[in-house]
């Protein structure tokens, strides 16, 4: 067997003998070259990734500042609603104030023409003495809440 030979038909039919990739040796500058375009790719991805991610932080931003408009016009219709309701509360107070102070009538208090009613001419002491026994029945019913 001839070694040269040998050695001829390994360099021949291996994987590195073929004329072509031969001729095209990889350097440094063409790896300097595949790596910049490697990362070129890898920078515009990003800047794509960012560009649609501020989008949607944007659109996330105008969603809050709508519904911050929003809860503010209400909080202002609230306070309006609480001011209305508490003037309403204070005339209703008022009016059972007035009720109050006006005169329960009795068929005494009505005018007859033909007859005037005097009023009744009670004596103090007797005043005091049914006072007391008024409020003596009214205290019947307290006696618990002591």
């Amino acid at each position: 067997m001839n070694l040269e030979n040998d050695n001829e038909s390994i360099t021949k039919y291996s994987k590195f003998s073929y004329p072509e990739i031969n001729n095209f040796p990889i350097t440094r500058e063409s790896k300097i070259f595949i790596f910049h375009k490697i990362i070129n790719g890898l920078n515009f991805s990003v800047l794509v990734l960012l560009f649609i991610l501020s989008f949607l932080s944007l659109n996330g931003q105008r969603k809050w500042t709508d519904y911050y408009s929003i809860m503010t016009e209400l909080r202002s219709i609230n306070n309006n609603l609480v001011d209305y309701i508490s003037t309403t509360e204070e005339s209703y107070i008022s009016e059972i104030y007035k009720i109050d102070n006006f005169k329960k009538t009795t068929s005494k208090d009505l005018l007859y023409i033909s007859n005037n009613i005097k009023p009744k001419k009670i004596n103090k002491i007797l005043q005091n003495f049914l006072n007391l026994k008024r409020g003596i029945r009214d205290g019947r019913f307290q006696r618990g809440n002591l």
